[in-house]
């Protein structure tokens, strides 16, 4: 009985272009400045409210300056930091008739182009999600403690990161409005996102897939 042979010394050809290519998008922050303003100013928020009581005494100096900082986090984090670290954006808009749209932006994948880098979707994600549940655990310590001043402020704090946390979470599944739905295919994702980082794409820079509901 004959057995085919297999030839040992057929050159085998290596794609070191796609490792490159890979290990840049583990490493690099190709957005340095978003992503640090994407985490500043709810970082500097919740640092502020924490330390109200120690480095001043005045209620509506630190009401204001926590209030600021918020409206400054949800302008940056809905309107640049998103685009440019995981390549989506939303907004809500009323038609002539008073019905309420949700937009949805997405970048299409494009291969001239490197896609958002893994560490900067993480920073990312991980800045959208945490933030909002710290803000919730200050809402049950300022009603356990008699604190009722301080609710205001932290309602408004829940209030406008998860509108961020509601938008992208919606935009990342492509306007899915059942929120079931949409909460077990993002967390499903993101378990095969941290399990196998090299099979998951991230979007592109060119082009917009638009969705509107």
């Amino acid at each position: 009985m004959k057995q085919a042979l297999v030839d040992d010394t057929e050159d085998v050809s290596l794609d070191f272009g796609n490792e490159e290519e890979l290990a840049f998008r583990k490493a690099k922050i190709r957005h340095p400045v978003a992503t640090f303003f994407h985490l500043f100013f709810r970082v500097s928020a919740i640092v502020t409210y924490v330390g109200c009581d120690w480095f001043s005494k005045s209620f509506v100096g630190c009401f204001v300056t926590v209030l600021l900082l918020l409206s400054f986090d949800f302008w940056s984090v809905k309107n640049v930091t998103g685009r440019l670290m995981v390549g989506l954006r939303w907004w809500n808009q009323i038609d002539e008739d008073g019905k309420s749209h949700w937009i949805f932006e997405a970048r299409k994948v494009s291969p001239d182009m490197v896609a958002a880098t893994e560490a900067e979707a993480r920073v990312f994600w991980l800045g959208l999600i945490v933030c909002p549940m710290i803000w919730i655990v200050f809402f049950f310590s300022s009603l356990f403690s008699l604190k009722l001043k301080w609710l205001a402020l932290v309602i408004a704090g829940i209030s406008l990161q998860a509108a961020n946390l509601y938008g992208y979470v919606l935009c990342k599944m492509g306007g899915e409005s059942n929120i079931s739905k949409v909460t077990a295919s993002f967390l499903s994702q993101a378990v095969f996102q941290t399990a196998c980082p090299s099979d998951f794409q991230k979007p592109g820079l060119e082009g917009l897939e638009i969705h509107k509901h």
